[in-house]
């Protein structure tokens, strides 16, 4: 069973080739445009796709060995993501899909990244979860905690209500003057600071969803106030600011993780999406597992972004349910 993987959620294009859930390839190409206007920008984001998505695709194809018309099926995300770059994909997909006879198969592109965990590599030992396992998923665009009972099913427990942890790192980042995407540039700087300097807002919403509105405030007034006594405030403070805001959103996102996992009594844990490369993240999460003897997974951090090989992998588990899309399906910016 060989199954094309299609991604082009936000800004990066990617395709990739699994067979038999054994990944072949997995083609990325980045979009480094939007750096100077410090965020992405969504109509340069799918005019971008569309420039790189026959490439990418050619190459995942060359890479793996295979012919277009070996493909079984065509998985493709459907969303959430920005509605000019899912079109791009999703079109691409069904064009592909209707000249290969291959199925179509849409992809919720949050599962993808829960889902990372299961991609098989060529010649690496295979750890992965046990079902049940609760998974926290973190990323530019969402927070949420998830209790997943299959490949096919899952069970939201907790959600952000507002902005998401990989949003925080990024606005706070803009705010000291970092370039986008600053999220990484933090967790670099955060190595050389000392994460007790300052202290922000942990915003506390009840049950297990989360909130990070209310830190981005309070980490802007707090410059304003250090700036309006010392202009060379953040350049003198950068490291202990950026250690002290990665360890206020460790600490937000593993409160509430502890508390899912005494609430549900399960002990195999993973993270996942774009936040889970955060060095300090991954740290934690090891060191709370020691502590409550949880069995960890964490993902290799060329899954942690937006990749095909995780919509693929996720397209082979839903083509052996025997799940399969129309043509007419339409790309969704948000999912429920």
């Amino acid at each position: 069973m060989i199954i094309l993987g299609i991604e082009s959620s936000c800004d990066d294009t990617s395709a990739a080739i699994i067979r038999d859930g054994l990944l072949l390839s997995n083609v990325m190409a980045g979009q480094e445009v939007h750096k100077q206007y410090g965020g992405v920008i969504p109509e340069l984001a799918s005019r971008a796709h569309q420039q790189n998505i026959v490439p990418v695709t050619h190459r995942a194809l060359t890479l793996a060995g295979v012919l277009p018309a070996d493909i079984d099926a065509v998985a493709f995300t459907r969303g959430p993501g920005l509605m000019g770059s899912l079109l791009v994909g999703a079109s691409f997909a069904k064009g592909f899909a209707l000249a290969a006879g291959a199925s179509l198969i849409a992809v919720n592109h949050l599962q993808g990244h829960i889902l990372s965990h299961f991609i098989e590599c060529p010649g690496q030992p295979r750890r992965r979860p046990s079902f049940p396992f609760l998974c926290l998923l973190v990323s530019g665009g969402h927070s949420q905690l998830v209790v997943v009972n299959s490949f096919l099913h899952f069970e939201i427990i907790g959600q952000t209500i507002d902005d998401a942890a990989g949003e925080a790192f990024d606005k706070c980042a803009k705010v000291i003057g970092l370039p986008y995407p600053g999220g990484p540039l933090v967790d670099q700087l955060a190595a050389q600071g000392n994460p007790d300097a300052f202290r922000f807002a942990r915003p506390q919403v009840g049950g297990l969803d989360y909130s990070f509105s209310g830190l981005k405030t309070s980490f802007l007034y707090f410059l304003r106030d250090r700036i309006a006594d010392n202009r060379a405030f953040i350049e003198e403070n950068l490291h202990d600011l950026c250690a002290s805001l990665q360890h206020t959103i460790i600490e937000i996102v593993m409160h509430n993780l502890v508390k899912a996992a005494e609430q549900t009594g399960i002990r195999e844990i993973a993270i996942a999406g774009g936040v889970s490369a955060n060095s300090g993240l991954r740290r934690h999460v090891r060191e709370e597992g020691l502590k409550r003897h949880w069995k960890v997974y964490l993902p290799e951090l060329r899954f942690t972004t937006d990749n095909a090989a995780m919509i693929a992998i996720t397209g082979y588990y839903l083509f052996r349910a025997g799940e399969r899309t129309p043509l007419d399906t339409t790309p969704v910016a948000r999912i429920g």
